[in-house]
């Protein structure tokens, strides 16, 4: 072989391109071996397959190498990097051995086959060395591209002159021991980073609990309004729900330097909300307040709370931003009352509470017929209610309302894709679903939606990143948890299959134990039993949601699924077909494309059923 030749290979076989890489290293590791060698690598082996794989793999990473206590990873996109460190290091915060230093970096790689090498692997890898135990550094380019899509308080700590690296460094950590408080360590320009807890429920009536978690909600949207502050994402406080935990420890496990509690109770049209904000650095009261207000000044109460709260802070208000605290997304208390009740309704995944979620939502629009939010979730159910063919509203016209209203709604825009998508135009409802994470990454119907028509275009990978998102920002949904199975079944991911299988019959275990009947919910749970081998279990539930729902059609179609799995391929015809008597266009399309039902597609009567079904669509859609 010449030397001309071999070059050409060489140039070849290693590609240049733009990456970024995580960078992860066990701290601490050879002290913990010297201690106890074989505990610590039953502790090192659990934690890459419970805690670090599955997050890479949701967020579309690639492991490139294990390198003993550490590994490499590789990302397409530097936000998704960044997320991913952040979730990792928050799993590991509580009551983990193991604590990680990563370094996060994004430049120029060169790939040789599955590894990568070159200046963007080295200065991930010289990243990591600096950052604190349970820490996170990254540069300044990184810090670049993620401001305004991650909040998280990455503090500014200078230039640092690295190994092997023969240009300083200017480095931002976040989190670890090691790390000086917000306050101290950050520059005049450095936003104060707060942790908004669940209000309290104190009316006396557990029912109310949709509408202290809605002010909830509402404050922290407030409060991200104000550019000086940075706000704990919602995940981040809802995971530590009914956790008696002291502000120090909220503190330290949210990195965040403030913690905003309080409590809400309403009766008749009055309303009480207490809050108090809390140095968690000194466990010391920096703010508290009590208001006693009619429930038609709700609205100007929430936002008298975040002007407060930034004036305690000392955080300057923007003129741009007072206004956007001042403007609301009604004026009317009682429309927001009803969209807080159906809101609630919605989350309870129940098809038997679609009809109430539009009723309503519907009376709010009529109270106040600019209020966006109320059409968006309008338009949501109703193109969940079409699909299963309740009702003959596909939701665009609410949806492009909504649109019309509030062009910058994450949810009228994942709303409207869902529309796109039942019409099978994909490229344009990927485009809106795009939209809806941009402007909202923490929206829940953003990211189920969007899992949802990923999931249909077999896009299985972005299907995953979504899903995840959102079992993440809701830890009782159970759609979403139940539904990421089957795309890692696609992609041949026995592992994260049984884990997410495991997880989402969990959660469906603790809806059952509320609500026996929830139709919803025992299909998805059947549908888990059978991927996990529970076989007898699988089968006993499905007798059971027939005697409880037997009019649940989406009940039916989950237990085909679930059927085909166990490999009882003619009682999987049987719900199947039963199914698609009465199913449109788009449950039909949802059918063909379904991978779970794949094993089934070499049988006669599959293809029998299916000619039948889109006879009859056909017919119908000819019709009118």
């Amino acid at each position: 072989m010449t030397a001309v030749t071999g070059r050409a290979i060489l140039r070849c076989m290693a590609q240049r391109k733009l990456a970024a890489i995580l960078s992860a290293d066990v701290a601490g590791f050879a002290r913990q071996m010297e201690q106890d060698e074989a505990e610590t690598l039953i502790q090192l082996k659990r934690m890459f397959a419970d805690v670090f794989e599955p997050r890479v793999s949701s967020h579309g990473g690639r492991v490139v190498k294990f390198m003993g206590d550490g590994a490499l990873v590789e990302f397409a996109s530097v936000v998704a990097a960044v997320r991913c460190a952040l979730e990792v290091q928050e799993a590991l915060a509580d009551d983990s051995a193991i604590r990680l230093r990563i370094g996060v970096n994004v430049g120029d790689v060169i790939a040789d086959g599955e590894d990568i090498f070159g200046d963007g692997v080295n200065v991930a890898a010289r990243l990591q060395a600096v950052a604190a135990p349970g820490g996170i550094a990254i540069p300044h380019a990184v810090r670049e591209q993620i401001a305004g899509k991650i909040d998280a308080p990455f503090a500014d700590m200078g230039s640092h002159q690295v190994k092997n690296i023969a240009r300083p460094v200017h480095v931002f950590a976040w989190g670890g021991s090691n790390l000086e408080p917000a306050s101290a360590a950050c520059g005049a320009n450095e936003r104060i980073s707060i942790c908004v807890l669940p209000f309290d429920n104190m009316s006396g009536d557990p029912e109310q609990q949709y509408f202290s978690d809605g002010v909830t909600e509402d404050i922290i949207t407030d409060l991200s309004k104000v550019s000086a502050l940075s706000i704990a994402s919602r995940t981040s406080a809802a995971a530590l729900k009914g956790r008696r935990l002291s502000a120090a420890e909220v503190s330290q496990r949210t990195r965040c330097a403030y913690v905003l509690e309080g409590s809400v109770r309403k009766a008749g049209n009055r309303v009480r909300i207490t809050a108090q904000l809390i140095d968690g650095r000194t466990d010391s009261h920096v703010w508290a307040e009590r208001y006693d207000r009619d429930l038609g000044d709700i609205f100007a109460l929430q936002t008298e709370i975040a002007e407060a709260i930034a004036a305690a802070l000392k955080a300057r208000v923007l003129p741009a931003e007072k206004r956007a605290l001042e403007t609301k997304a009604t004026t009317s208390s009682e429309a927001y009352k009803l969209f807080l009740m159906a809101k609630h309704y919605h989350v309870m995944g129940s098809e038997r509470t679609d009809e109430i979620v539009v009723r309503l939502c519907q009376r709010a629009v009529e109270l106040d017929p600019k209020y966006a939010r109320a059409w968006a979730l309008m338009a949501v159910v109703q193109t969940r209610m079409h699909y299963r063919a309740a009702n003959d509203d596909p939701g665009e016209n609410a949806a492009s309302r909504a649109l019309e209203l509030d062009p910058n709604l994450a949810e009228a825009h994942a709303a409207y894709a869902r529309v796109l998508a039942n019409y099978r135009r994909y490229d344009e409802a990927e485009a809106e679903h795009r939209r809806a994470l941009e402007l909202d990454p923490d929206s829940y119907d953003a990211n189920a939606l969007g899992g949802r028509t990923y999931t249909v275009m077999h896009r299985h990978e972005d299907a995953i990143r979504c899903f995840e998102h959102a079992i993440e920002l809701d830890p009782n949904e159970f759609i979403a948890s139940a539904m990421v199975i089957q795309n890692y079944v696609a992609l041949g991911d026995t592992d994260n299959a049984l884990r997410a299988s495991r997880r989402a019959l969990t959660r469906i275990e603790n809806i059952i134990a509320a609500e026996p009947d929830h139709g919803t919910a025992l299909g998805h749970g059947i549908g888990a039993l059978a991927f996990l081998g529970e076989t007898h279990r699988a089968k006993d539930w499905a007798e059971r949601a027939m005697l409880l729902d037997p009019h649940n059609r989406t009940l039916r179609y989950n237990m085909a699924c679930a059927m085909t799995r166990l490999r009882e391929y003619d009682q999987a015809l049987d719900y199947l077909e039963n199914a698609l008597q009465q199913s449109n266009r788009e449950a039909l399309d949802w059918a063909k494309a379904d991978t779970d039902l794949d094993p089934l597609r070499s049988l006669p009567r599959y293809h029998a059923i299916m000619a039948e079904t889109e006879a009859r669509v056909a017919a119908e859609e000819d019709a009118t």
